[in-house]
């Protein structure tokens, strides 16, 4: 997911980005994205689509952008008589170990952005021929980047797996950086939800992308005025 940003590594650090095919051929299926007016159906559906796939023996992954999200869904997943795992993070090394076997038969993890971050997810016995893995992403990120990161937790090393995205009109991405809602693009259709996700995802990485230079800049001016040592006597 480098390779999105290889434009700003070269503008800030100099550094040249390659693009290294995988291993084996990627057989992930993307299923879309659902895009809900309310946080509150967003979430019930998620829960909907956790039980419709962990009834096929799959093991699933959710990733939520915060903890607040990660512990409403567990609620809505306990409510259907769904045994998971939440992770927030909090526990790095234990959350690893957790997050190695998200993809045994019948698992249901729900992790923030960051919890297992780097761990390799193995499928289990007989899980490939169920269809692997199944990412469900619950909100979308700032950075598209971090979004595919996520979805790339399924089918890893050619291994069957697929992914699905939700996202609702009051998410945190479009309340920071989309339009003002009104009660018409509530009611407007899928196409258009999923535009305005765009444009507020945009600018979020635009807005992203200058705050880093402007760090870098400062540093630069820091590291110029902090170097100056005066004449020796």
């Amino acid at each position: 997911t480098g390779w999105e940003a290889r434009h700003e590594l070269w503008q800030n650090y100099k550094l040249l980005t390659a693009r290294i095919p995988t291993h084996r051929k990627c057989i992930r299926k993307w299923q879309g994205e659902r895009v809900f007016s309310t946080t509150e159906q967003k979430l019930r559906a998620v829960a909907d689509e956790v039980k419709r796939a962990h009834a096929t023996g799959r093991p699933v992954l959710i990733g939520t952008r915060s903890v607040e999200s990660s512990e409403a869904l567990s609620t809505l997943l306990t409510e259907r008589n769904l045994p998971h795992r939440v992770l927030n993070a909090v526990r790095h090394e234990e959350e690893a170990a957790i997050v190695s076997l998200a993809g045994q038969k019948g698992a249901v993890t729900v992790a923030t952005n960051m919890a297992g971050r780097g761990t390799d997810i193995k499928l289990g016995p007989g899980v490939a021929k169920l269809g692997g893995l199944h990412v469900v992403s619950v909100e979308r990120n700032d950075s598209r980047r971090i979004d595919r990161q996520l979805i790339g937790r399924a089918g890893r090393q050619g291994d069957p797996g697929s992914a699905i995205g939700f996202a609702a009109l009051d998410d945190v991405l479009v309340k920071r950086y989309g339009p003002k809602l009104s009660s018409k693009l509530a009611a407007a259709a899928t196409p258009t939800r999923r535009r305005l996700l765009n444009r507020a995802q945009q600018r979020a990485q635009r807005m992203g992308k200058t705050q880093r230079q402007q760090v870098m800049k400062t540093d630069d001016q820091l590291a110029e005025q902090l170097g100056f040592a005066g004449r020796e006597h």
